[in-house]
């Protein structure tokens, strides 16, 4: 678990840092993450109080479903969110709007680190 917590400790950082990325954006997102490197995270976007974590602290707008490894690759920008959903290889639950939102979110923060 410990890659993936460096993962989310690296968003919360950026987040908190400059939330301006998920300007307009007001959702919990959570991920449902299995194999391997499993465990349940959240990513909370609420302005200024922005945040992410380990462990289910809120009710999800939109949750993902899918394999660490894929998630790993979603953050790194080496796996498209629309065809992993496509694939079969991401499942959503929620608001599928908030998930379009997701990779673009995830990628102005991967930039900055």
């Amino acid at each position: 678990m410990g890659e993936l917590n460096e993962i989310f400790k690296e968003i919360d950082a950026a987040i908190t840092a400059d939330p301006s990325h998920a300007k307009g954006v007001e959702a919990v997102y959570q991920f449902n993450l299995d194999s391997g490197d499993s465990g349940i995270y959240q990513l909370v976007l609420r302005g200024d109080e922005s945040y992410a974590t380990e462990g289910e602290k809120e009710k999800p707008d939109c949750t993902l479903n899918m394999g660490a490894d894929d998630f790993k690759k979603m953050v790194d920008g080496e796996l498209n969110g629309t065809k992993a959903f496509m694939s079969g290889r991401l499942k959503i639950k929620g608001n599928m709007g908030l998930a379009l939102k997701l990779q673009d979110i995830l990628g102005s923060y991967k930039q900055t680190t």
